[in-house]
């Protein structure tokens, strides 16, 4: 079953959404109606919840001739190895290299460690999302020395 609603919206902004509909490729406006409620309430939830389980997925542009960044981000990974499942690395042109790295953990400590690599100097840009976990206990990446 399947609830039902109306929304008013004024001239502009209806046709705004109709544009963005049209640019998105949405079929109707519920099918986007349903993705905005969705990412509205995920974000609520990880930021009232920072203690729940997330997977983040974490991309970002960079100078590899920015003075021992790529070393720097190794580092950074390898110290943060019970959120990071796996990094995939390309060059995107002679001095510019992407990354993206798939992380696992609780959504407040995925957030801090999304917002220290792309706050660092020589990324050129940067994005993190977050998708909640739901289900059984967060399972973490255990290695001997972690305590």
């Amino acid at each position: 079953m399947t609830d039902r609603f109306t929304v008013s919206l004024e001239p502009a902004l209806a046709a705004e959404f109709s544009a963005y509909l049209e640019r998105q490729g949405y079929g109707n406006r519920s099918e986007a109606v349903r993705d905005l409620i969705r990412e509205a309430l995920t974000r609520e939830r990880l930021e009232k919840s920072p203690d729940s389980g997330c997977i983040g997925v974490l991309s970002y542009l960079y100078d590899h001739h920015e003075r021992e960044l790529s070393k720097r981000l190794t580092e950074t990974h390898h110290e943060h190895h019970s959120l990071t499942v796996t990094t995939l690395h390309m060059h995107v042109d002679h001095d510019t290299c992407v990354e993206a790295a798939l992380l696992r953990g609780k959504a407040a400590e995925v957030l801090s460690f999304g917002e220290s690599v792309m706050a660092r100097p020589g990324i050129q840009h940067g994005r993190l999302h977050r998708i909640p976990l739901t289900g059984p206990p967060l399972a973490t990446h255990r290695h001997p020395d972690d305590g």
